[in-house]
């Protein structure tokens, strides 16, 4: 009787466990065909570059646009003062007299820094860009209207040329800061060379330009530039809003210091933008070449032209490059390869007296100057908060102004002592002792790897 009872139970709990297993596989059946009844939603792809935004797009058109017309009006001015300085006085000395314009638009951004990095962190950097072209305008029609009334003075050319660097100062961070809000991190050091790709563009077509204007009337080139300057001020004012920071509720001194703070513990910003500072007030011949067109090369104000828009040949080039591809590994040993390169360039440059060969020499300055703005700028950008963006692209505008104005007074100074050769000779070999000394101080910027691989702390 047990036996019949045990084997009846094993009967009904086989039978049970086969049901029940029967119905555990329907269901999984069943789950399985409700989810491949529901279509997998794609993935998103992630756009393919800096300009499948519309609003950078228009950013980078006011870009090239108000670059062009910069560049016009700098070789422009230049070739007005020393051709003016030189109708009473010599070489060394209207030499000189051609440092102190670089001299006049430089004081104004060493005495805004403060107020325009604080200005780009708290108030709207599109407004503040849209404003310092408006500046840049009134410029433009004052050169434009002295020119038409064969007006030009050193008195009246030397006011225009500080209030272009007021300009300058406002607009250089504000621009800086406000790439980033534009696209993704992941697309910043595509953007920043993009960036230089408008930059370099308006550079390269720029000073020919002013030069051929000029040849054919003096107000030419500066009515040229201010309908430049209108076209940068309508794209600029198509680019929508942009996210803001939150205020830390510091007052203005406070924020001030904490920027300057920031810049000065941070060994990778602080090497970046000192690099840029020194290495070019010692290399940069940029402010001599209306010495050398006229009185060593014998171009005329064409060949001003060609030797000024020659670096940025080098420099588009190199840029156009960056955006296609990524500098790969050990990025911050090869941006002190390439300033050691910048120097050399500069050397043959002063040795040169062919215009081809000068030229050749200012494209390769470029190029290598491109490689260390690319590097330089994305660390920057990439190792700096946001809410901070704009003090840091004010310190980084005050040493790149200092690096460009105060290089062109050094060179008058310079030239003025040891002649115009001999000052270019002596700064491009500066240029390579500063990258190796800022190798050898900096090593955390010489060890930097991949630009697109930084930590999560950055």
């Amino acid at each position: 009787m047990w036996e019949r009872i045990l084997f009846g139970t094993a009967v009904r709990g086989t039978i049970i466990s086969t049901a029940a297993a029967s119905r555990l596989r329907l269901a999984r059946r069943l789950r399985s065909a409700k989810r491949s009844a529901v279509p997998a939603l794609p993935e998103r792809p992630l756009p393919r570059g800096p300009f499948a935004y519309p609003d950078f797009r228009r950013f980078w058109a006011a870009k090239l646009s108000g670059t062009f017309a910069q560049m016009l009006l700098v070789v422009v001015i230049g070739w007005q003062v020393y051709d003016t300085a030189r109708l009473s006085m010599g070489t060394s000395r209207a030499a000189f007299v051609l440092g102190m314009v670089g001299l006049a638009q430089f004081l104004p951004v060493v005495l805004l820094t403060p107020l325009v990095g604080y200005a780009a962190d708290r108030a709207d950097r599109r407004h503040i860009v849209r404003a310092s072209l408006v500046v840049e305008l009134i410029c433009a029609l004052a050169l434009a209207a002295l020119a038409w009334r064969r007006a030009e003075s050193l008195p009246a050319l030397f006011a225009v040329a500080g209030l272009l660097g007021v300009g300058r100062a406002f607009a250089s961070p504000a621009l800086s800061a406000l790439a980033p809000n534009l696209v993704p991190p992941a697309l910043l050091p595509r953007a920043i060379a993009l960036n230089s790709v408008g930059w370099q563009t308006g550079a390269i077509a720029g000073p020919p330009a002013g030069g051929l204007l000029y040849a054919i009337s003096p107000s030419a080139p500066y009515a040229v530039a201010a309908v430049a300057l209108v076209i940068a001020f309508t794209a600029m004012l198509a680019v929508g809003p942009v996210t803001r920071s939150v205020p830390s509720g510091r007052s203005a001194v406070a924020e001030i210091r904490a920027g300057l703070s920031y810049v000065r513990r941070n060994d990778i910003v602080f090497g970046a933008i000192s690099l840029d500072l020194f290495a070019v007030i010692l290399g940069g011949a940029t402010a001599l070449l209306p010495v050398y067109s006229r009185d060593i090369l014998h171009a005329g104000p064409e060949g001003l032209g060609i030797l000024r828009a020659a670096p940025a040949v080098g420099a588009g080039a190199t840029a156009l490059w960056l955006t296609r591809r990524s500098l790969g590994r050990r990025a911050g040993a090869k941006m002190f390869w390439a300033v050691a390169l910048f120097g050399v360039g500069t050397v043959v440059f002063g040795l040169s007296r062919d215009l081809w060969l000068s030229c050749a020499a200012l494209a390769l300055t470029g190029a290598a100057d491109m490689v260390s703005v690319n590097v330089r700028s994305t660390l920057i950008q990439l190792h700096t908060p946001d809410g901070m963006r704009g003090r840091v692209s004010a310190v980084s505008s005050l040493f790149v102004g200092a690096s460009n104005e105060l290089g062109e007074f050094e060179s008058g100074v310079l030239a003025a002592l040891l002649g115009p050769v001999a000052a270019v000779i002596a700064g491009g070999m500066g240029a390579v002792i500063v990258a190796a000394l800022w190798a050898r101080w900096f090593p955390a910027l010489r060890l930097a790897d991949r630009l697109d691989r930084l930590p999560d702390a950055a």
